[in-house]
């Protein structure tokens, strides 16, 4: 819960910053969230955060 938390707010702040410097509209940046919204509740929505654990995983099993 805490990585997808941290997820979902890193992408908000970068979604924000993306419409404020112009990069993207209003338009397709509520297109992206809606079509986030919408994949979250399909069937591919285990793959994918299966996906991102094992991401966050081998992020965190990295020694410096």
């Amino acid at each position: 819960m805490a990585i997808s938390l941290s997820v979902v707010l890193l992408l908000g702040i970068i979604l924000v910053v993306l419409m404020r410097g112009g990069t993207i509209k209003a338009g397709p940046a509520v297109v992206a969230i809606l079509f986030g919204f919408f994949l979250a509740s399909t069937g591919m929505a285990d793959d994918i955060q299966r996906f991102l654990d094992s991401i966050a995983d081998t992020l965190n099993s990295i020694q410096f």
